[in-house]
């Protein structure tokens, strides 16, 4: 059975980036749900930098925050989301513009609660890291889908079956 979640039709390419990941630059490389791993790159462009000339913190924090929740979602039922609730995050050395790989680690998947750890690095180098709590929210099955970009699943009526 094909699972309909958001993150498996991205991964398909059937369900649009959140405008977020593409203004990061980001693409998620890998993924191991077995081993509560995720694997993302980004591209921090001149627009990123502060007046030193160094990426902006808010736009790591955003990349960290991108690749935790990705983590979380990709273990998300159909009808589910993910809603970061807080976001821990410490810089390490400064950033330039140009690539950052971005890694997630599943710490524990609750119920109802994720915790995740995610690290940026910039040429092997860590540059920052985060501690992200997440809530998995449960959306009725239409909104949840329309929210993503996604067309709803089809009722048994729609389709002329019954159940």
């Amino acid at each position: 059975m094909t699972r309909n979640t958001y993150f498996a039709c991205l991964r398909r390419g059937e369900a649009p980036a959140p405008a977020v990941s593409t203004l990061l630059g980001g693409r998620i490389e890998s993924v191991d749900l077995e081993a509560g791993t995720l694997d993302s790159a980004y591209f921090a462009t001149e627009a990123f930098l502060n007046p030193a000339g160094q990426v902006q913190g808010g736009m790591l924090g955003a990349m960290l925050d991108d690749v935790t929740a990705f983590l979380v979602t990709a273990t998300l039922a159909e009808h589910e989301h993910c809603a970061t609730l807080n976001l821990n995050v410490s810089f390490l050395r400064p950033v330039t513009p140009g690539a950052i790989a971005g890694r997630a680690w599943l710490v524990r998947r609750g119920k109802g609660v994720c915790h995740v750890h995610g690290e940026l690095l910039q040429g092997g180098r860590p540059v920052a890291t985060a501690t992200a709590t997440c809530m998995v929210v449960s959306a009725p099955p239409d909104t949840a889908h329309e929210s993503r970009g996604l067309q709803p699943s089809p009722s048994p009526t729609q389709t002329g079956t019954s159940t």
